[in-house]
């Protein structure tokens, strides 16, 4: 690879882009990109060009030889491009509180990545990807996709199912974890070690060590646990996490405390308090702070918004396949053998070595057995989802929700599945080819 190294950012528009440019500036040394192309819909224009207002002017702060363009072709934008990196919202945030909403009034979870709302963000995202995926492949096929759109895990699964582009899933609860850890135990998180093994928003830390000595024990003890904004922070079961020996992810907790969670949920809906609607004013703070002329850096309040840290975690990603490193990281990558419980084709979420021929898992010294099943099942709804996304079948949806373990009653289900479609109707041709407006 040649030194002018040319990014691409698929929703260049994203509250989280001043993250992405403070990164690709902190570590221009080993990773010297010369071309930064932020792309965005025509609906996105006036925050693209807001965020990238203040991308240009952190990198002339920076006095770096590094190119910012913004545009709203997304051909131009991936025409020889090295790395692509993915950080969109199709529906944006009005879909997102269809996802948290609609399934409440059937007593069922809403929530961005679990459950109905992860299934409907998933059958909008999957298309648009593929067809981002048969861009690249004529415009830059050799180019790395680095997924951060959710559902994550599932969208990496369709990319490497449905195309022949290079991709790797991330996500930041892994480096979120690192962070909480380093705090706690007050060390760089170059000297911490963690395993972890399960699926995107489903895994579980059964290896915890810093300067290689295990404090997993005292952690399931002190019933030390990591969470995030996005997640309401109610208390884990202590006796549960002993008892399973590995530390969870936040997300875990919609399955373990689902009635508390829904709970917690309807009463935040009832007082107008949805994830949507909070994240909402959030970025209408960020954006009228990105909007000040003598603004040249990352804000702090960046950090209230849940995805904080992805973009460190996009860098050394990039970082990590340019330089050859070898070094570990928690990614989204396709199963082959790793866990051998579930299939070839599928993705999961474990820890991998990176070098310039992309991730290859390590492997895995143990999954709680108690977590097997959950893992199974989840997976099973996921590649029926997948499916469904591919092929606009409603009875493949179906199915999958079917199989999700938080649904409990499949005509319930059906009901809110049939809404949810009319609502999503103008994202999702496929559903609806042949049906009369």
């Amino acid at each position: 690879m040649g030194t002018g190294l040319k990014v691409a950012v698929i929703g260049g528009g994203s509250s989280y882009t001043p993250e992405l440019i403070e990164g690709f500036i902190h570590h221009y040394e080993s990773f010297p990109v010369t071309d930064i192309v932020l792309v965005d819909i025509p609906e996105g224009r006036r925050k693209l060009e807001i965020v990238g207002g203040l991308a240009q002017r952190m990198i002339e702060r920076s006095g770096l030889p590094i190119r910012i363009t913004l545009t709203l072709d997304r051909q131009e934008a991936l025409r020889n491009a090295h790395y692509v990196s993915t950080q969109m919202r199709v529906g944006l945030l009005e879909a997102r509180g269809w996802d948290e909403t609609i399934p409440l009034k059937y007593r069922m979870l809403g929530q961005e990545t679990t459950g109905a709302g992860g299934m409907m963000k998933a059958l909008r995202t999957i298309p648009v990807l593929l067809d981002i995926c048969k861009d690249m492949e004529a415009l830059c096929p050799d180019a790395w996709l680095l997924n951060f759109t959710n559902p994550a895990g599932m969208v990496t699964e369709a990319i490497m199912k449905h195309s022949g582009i290079r991709s790797i899933g991330l996500c930041n609860s892994p480096i979120a974890a690192y962070k909480w850890l380093s705090g706690l135990y007050e060390v760089p998180v170059e000297r911490i070690y963690c395993e972890f093994a399960g699926l995107n928003h489903l895994h579980w830390i059964s290896r915890i060590e810093v300067d290689g000595v295990s404090k997993l024990e005292e952690l399931l003890a002190t019933g030390g646990s990591y969470s995030a904004r996005n997640v309401p922070q109610l208390a884990w079961n202590d006796t549960l996490i002993r008892a399973m020996g590995a530390i969870p992810s936040y997300y875990l907790k919609y399955y373990y405390l689902h009635r508390e969670m829904l709970e917690e949920q309807q009463a935040a809906a009832a007082r107008g308090e949805t994830r949507a609607e909070t994240v909402q004013r959030l970025e209408d703070e960020l954006f009228e702070i990105y909007k000040r002329p003598e603004l040249a850096e990352k804000p702090k309040q960046l950090e209230q918004r849940g995805g904080a840290y992805y973009s460190e975690a996009a860098v050394n990603l990039m970082k990590a396949i340019h330089t050859d490193s070898g070094e570990i990281q928690t990614l989204n990558v396709m199963n082959g053998d790793t866990l051998d419980f579930l299939p070839a084709d599928a993705s999961i979420e474990v820890n991998c070595v990176v070098s310039k021929n992309g991730a290859v898992p390590v492997p895995v010294e143990r999954v709680p057995a108690a977590a097997i099943g959950l893992i199974q099942a989840v997976k099973t709804y996921e590649s029926l989802a997948i499916e469904a996304a591919v092929t606009g079948s409603r009875e493949k949806a179906l199915l999958a929700l079917g199989a999700h373990p938080l649904t409990d009653s499949v005509n319930a289900a059906e009901a809110m599945l049939d809404e949810m479609l009319e609502r999503n109707r103008s994202f999702l041709p496929r559903f609806f080819q042949g049906v009369k407006a």
